[in-house]
């Protein structure tokens, strides 16, 4: 009781810091979604003028703050680990797929790959309960929860999904997920940035070593990281295959899948736009920091004012260390097929500079051909938040 005073005050404290001196615009996003030869049209606008005069800005997304408040309620402080056991792992149906494939490699031999128009066992192996790795593009991810066979309700199997996100692949599929009700703390999702798929089908560690804490201890970033009902099973088989893994709490899990939303994001944007190309992720960090720092320091202070999220101590020395150490074979792109999960995020959107360059990219380097952008944003985000250093390196 006395934590869940205490968030409270803290919360109410942190909304009297952002307290607005002049009259705003508030841009609403909401998602429409079209199929015809004319393009996307990924977000559109409505703007409605604040009254003049003092008023106070509040977060947007209240449930987080609730979902917050019942965790402390709850009183978990540790994570119920399940083991590795065998698997059903859904790809699609018109070709197979390498991550699926990999999936399958770093299992015990003993998963079942799928397609969406199949049923699913009543067991695996023996075991009425099993984890469901979802081995689909994110642009097919919507299509298969909406049309999900008999056999995955009948059996109780929604809580048993494996979700992949993180890096230009899978990219944040948040939205799609809490449209029907997935993103909570028992249902398991990964950040999978932190392996690169090989031709043959086996997995690289992608994590990167930044040197040693004021502890001694070594600084990984980009590691993989997992939650909910199947983090341990999904960590295990990880760590098995020498790929780092983390389990988390949904809500730590969430910050760090966030970081990696607002790295892929950014670095692409900021690199499609030069004169130079190809422009590697390594380019950006190295060549264009001034301009990346400054987006990514507005998308920290977004994320606050619309997700009631703040990214993690040292996110700006780890979006940087590992851009500069794994990007530097990766080109910088823009996809109108990967735009809703990369680009396309109403909290993104709320960045005139961000606009502008993704405006930018489109108008003058001929990217997203098919993509409608919506408005730009009429005026600057203006954070009253103090940028303090969370460079663990002294960079500011």
């Amino acid at each position: 009781m006395m934590l869940t005073r205490s968030f409270l005050a803290i919360a109410s404290w942190c909304c009297l810091l952002v307290v607005a001196q002049h009259p705003a615009t508030v841009s609403a996003f909401t998602t429409t979604t079209t199929s015809s030869h004319h393009g996307r049209t990924a977000w559109a606008t409505d703007q409605q003028q604040q009254q003049p005069g003092l008023h106070m800005a509040t977060w947007s997304d209240s449930k987080a703050v609730m979902d917050y408040q019942a965790f402390l309620s709850s009183g978990k402080q540790e994570l119920e680990l399940a083991k590795d056991m065998p698997s059903v792992i859904i790809q699609p149906q018109d070709t197979p797929s390498l991550w699926a494939q990999c999936l399958q490699e770093m299992g015990q031999g003993q998963d079942l790959v799928l397609h969406p128009g199949m049923d699913l066992p009543e067991t695996v192996q023996g075991a009425t309960e099993y984890p469901i790795y979802i081995a689909l593009p994110p642009t097919q991810l919507n299509d298969f929860l909406q049309n999900l066979r008999p056999s995955y309700k009948e059996g109780g199997h929604q809580d048993d999904f494996v979700f992949l996100s993180g890096g230009y692949e899978h990219g944040n599929i948040e939205h799609v997920l809490q449209a029907r009700g997935y993103c909570r703390d028992q249902m398991t999702q990964v950040v999978v940035s932190g392996l690169h798929v090989a031709p043959n089908g086996r997995p690289q560690d992608l994590s990167v070593n930044l040197g040693l804490d004021s502890q001694g201890e070594a600084k990984i970033a980009n590691k993989c990281t997992a939650c909910g009902k199947w983090a341990g099973a999904v960590a295990e088989r990880l760590q098995r295959n020498q790929i780092p893994c983390e389990t988390d709490f949904y809500r730590e899990w969430r910050r760090k899948m966030w970081e990696r939303h607002v790295l892929d994001a950014c670095f692409h944007v900021l690199g499609v736009v030069r004169e130079q190309q190809p422009t590697t992720l390594a380019d950006v960090a190295n060549y264009y920091e001034q301009e990346a720092s400054d987006m990514v320091w507005e998308m920290s202070q977004l994320l606050r004012g619309w997700k009631a999220l703040t990214l993690m101590y040292g996110f700006e020395e780890r979006i940087f260390g590992t851009a500069e150490m794994r990007g530097t074979e990766t080109p910088c792109q823009l996809s109108d097929d990967m735009y809703e999960f990369l680009w396309g995020n109403q909290v993104f959107l709320q960045s005139k500079m961000f606009c502008d360059y993704l405006s930018y990219a489109k108008t003058e380097k001929g990217q997203l051909p098919q993509t409608d952008l919506p408005q730009r944003a009429d005026e600057e985000f203006a954070s009253k938040m103090r940028q303090g250093n969370l460079r663990a390196d002294g960079v500011l």
